[in-house]
């Protein structure tokens, strides 16, 4: 059973993988990873720049059975996160699976069933740099984990090209427009009157990049705002007394599993109550530690009320530039900064200054002078910057990317992943098409969701999934003409992937098998993968030590006061809204009866 994984950036590495594992005599997977680069590692290879780190942590990053020792730093450099997926490769003999400057141009249906697969090789002979000669793999199946961020997505803002003719005047051809896929390094920025467009986690980073590289003016855009928050809690002062901590706990890791993600009644799942009641609870307690409940600390920049909360966004967790951004808008009397105080961290760059950075609204046009042009707003940001003469040299696109599929041949009925109606990660009927690592968590990581997605995809081609499958509660809530559809709570994306596997262990189960201390850890820890290969078709020995320790380390590091808080509190709440719903579900269905 060949199987074509197109993709050899943490998707494709970890399905290859989980092919190996689950090959039978009966179902002899036999997977090669087609990529047209010359090194593994996708977007976090041939996307990032320097001084990159993930915003997700090793904890919940890294796979089930291939761990970072436990004195690694929470965070990894883009650097160090590549060189983890080659050890990975190396540490299960993958090498030799790997195609690398291998193209694919064109995937079509066999007439005899399965898939036929044409790439060329790279070739610095041949203009364009391909082989003219396609090969030929024909495949049973394929999995296409070519990722979200491919081709580098370019709105159109009118006379952006005058930016272009003002640069080319003032200091000669360097690029004064550019996507943030050409950003590598501060040198691109020193200097330069920046606008980056776009607030996702890389405009952030390039908002501060360009602050520490000594940018004369950096201005940001915001289509219409951004939920900022740390990737790890950091200290803060209630009463003058200094919570802190050496090794903060990274914000990923907060959510537990008990009553939240576990043994979590339908009702309560389809109403999404348990994400608005935690909205609910953490917008009060932002407001009391930082004095704005808009973010973590973020006082500018807030969305409109009706998408605030976990239920809507994703998370932005690049917090860096954030004191930047604050300073022209923080305004808090005295005394509730002495009643509590929210401290950001120190700067990691030195030189530390007071520089700012312009918060501003997308521009709507630029001037033939370069000026720019924002559209009137009652935003905060937009009343600051209108009026202004803002005339940028350099303009970044920190605008995402979309997907290519234009391999897929026309006539071969494929569908596309906002098609996969199967978890996202098939199109029911078509199940011989795997698409992994296409959804993206509001908080959590591609990684380990694109592992569980390998797992599930695998138990479907062998039988062991009963379809149709249950009605999915796991998607973030979005408006009909949303740009971006593919957004997952990441703990009910994992959980519910397990419990269609039968991966998803029971209390009474784990405290048979594994005791007391691995009971307490997934109660209490996040939605790991980890926890999902105790028992199941994926059952692995090699996980119970990792959480032992290191997922247990996750826990204890939060404190007594920590688990009160995000901990016994929010499962003792929901253990009770759950069993609440399991007594009303078992009274209407005697009711029903009663009267039929």
């Amino acid at each position: 059973m060949k199987v074509a994984i197109i993709g050899a950036g943490p998707a494709g590495l970890v399905t290859c993988k989980s092919l190996l594992d689950a090959a039978t005599p009966e179902f002899p997977f036999d997977p090669i990873i087609l990529e047209q680069e010359d090194d593994i590692g996708g977007t976090f290879r041939y996307r990032g720049y320097e001084n990159a780190s993930l915003v997700s942590s090793k904890q919940l990053t890294s796979f089930s059975d291939f761990r970072l020792p436990l004195s690694h730093p929470d965070h990894l450099t883009l650097e160090e996160y590549v060189g983890y997926l080659r050890a990975y490769v190396t540490h299960f003999g993958m090498s030799d699976r790997i195609q690398l400057g291998c193209k694919v141009v064109n995937v079509s249906r066999s007439p005899e069933g399965g898939h036929i697969v044409s790439y060329v090789r790279r070739s610095t002979e041949t203009p364009g740099g391909w082989n003219t000669t396609p090969e030929i793999l024909s495949v049973s199946y394929i999995a296409i984990c070519t990722g979200l961020h491919v081709v580098p997505a370019i709105p159109q803002i009118p006379g952006i090209e005058h930016v272009l003719e003002v640069r080319d005047k003032a200091t000669g051809p360097t690029p004064a427009v550019f996507h943030s896929v050409s950003y590598k390094s501060r040198s691109q920025l020193a200097g330069r009157r920046v606008m980056i467009l776009g607030t996702g986690e890389t405009g952030m980073d390039l908002a501060y990049e360009a602050s520490k590289a000594g940018a004369k003016e950096v201005v940001l855009c915001s289509r219409a705002g951004f939920l900022s928050f740390p990737k790890a809690l950091n200290d803060f002062e209630v009463f003058g007394f200094k919570f802190e901590s050496k090794n903060p706990v990274p914000i990923d890791s907060l959510i537990t599993n008990l009553a939240e993600t576990a043994y979590v009644h339908p009702w309560v799942a389809a109403s999404h109550i348990r994400w608005f009641i935690s909205d609910f609870v953490i917008k009060r307690i932002l407001w009391i530690l930082t004095g704005t409940q808009a973010g973590c600390n973020q006082w500018v920049g807030e969305l409109e009320p009706e998408r605030l909360g976990r239920a809507y966004v994703f998370l932005n967790k690049s917090h860096k530039a954030m004191p930047y951004i604050n300073r022209p808008y923080r305004k808090r009397p005295a005394f509730m900064d002495y009643l509590s105080r929210y401290i950001d961290p120190p700067e990691d760059m030195p030189p530390a200054t007071d520089f700012t950075v312009d918060l501003a609204p997308f521009p709507s046009h630029f001037l033939p002078n370069g000026r720019v042009v924002f559209p009137l707003s009652k935003r905060k940001d937009a009343k600051r910057i209108n009026g202004r003469d803002v005339r940028p040299d350099t303009v970044i696109y920190a605008t995402g990317y979309t997907q290519d599929f234009s391999f897929f041949d026309v006539e071969g009925g494929y569908s596309k992943p906002s098609e996969a109606d199967g978890r996202n990660v098939f199109k029911s009927g078509d199940e011989s098409v795997g698409y992994i690592g296409f959804v993206r968590p509001g908080v959590g990581a591609i990684p380990p969701i694109a592992e569980m997605q390998a797992f599930f995809w695998i138990s479907v081609l062998k039988g062991q999934v009963k379809l149709p499958l249950p009605t999915p509660h796991y998607h973030l809530l979005v408006k009909e003409q949303a740009r971006i559809k593919y957004g997952v709570d990441h703990s009910t994306y994992m959980s519910t992937l397990a419990k269609d596997i039968g991966a998803a262990p029971g209390l009474w189960e784990l405290w048979r098998e594994y005791g007391i201390h691995v009971l307490i850890c997934y109660c209490f820890g996040a939605a790991f993968t980890c926890f999902y290969r105790l028992v199941g078709p994926f059952k692995s020995d090699r996980v119970v030590p990792t959480i032992k320790t290191e997922l247990w380390d996750t826990i204890t590091r939060r404190g007594i006061l920590g688990n009160l808080i995000m901990g016994l509190i929010p499962m003792l709440f929901y253990g009770w809204l759950n069993a609440t719903a399991y007594i009303l579900e078992k009274f209407w269905t005697r009711t029903r009866r009663w009267h039929s």
